[in-house]
This record gives structure tokens, sequence and C-alpha cells, in this order.
């Protein structure tokens, strides 16, 4: 099993065709080769403010 790694700016797009387009979680997931776990937790993060994002990461 390979894990790969995803830029920040491919989480966000991902997350953004989610709550700003509309389109299913299971479909972006087919579509872009990422999990649905990754995505829910995509949302998750990149729903909270920036500065949030970073003061969580720090912690």
């Amino acid at each position: 099993m390979s894990v790969k790694t995803f830029t920040e700016e491919f989480k966000i797009e991902a997350v953004k065709q989610i709550t700003e387009q509309g389109a299913p979680v299971s479909e972006v997931s087919s579509r872009l080769g990422v999990s649905t776990n990754s995505l829910y937790a995509w949302v998750k993060r990149y729903q909270k403010p920036e500065p949030q994002r970073k003061q969580d990461d720090a912690l």
C-alpha cells in the first residue's frame, strides 16, 4: 500500500469542490483518487479560519 502526499493547495481545492460546488464526497473521492476519510478530515480542517488552523498545527 502506497502513501500519497497531497499539497495543501490540492486539499483546499478538493474541499472547495465539496463545500462550494456541492459535489458529493464519494464523487470527489473517486475522481481524485483520495479516500473519503481523508476528504472528510480535510473538510473539517479547512473549514476553520487559517489562523486557527495554524494554531491547531502548532499543538
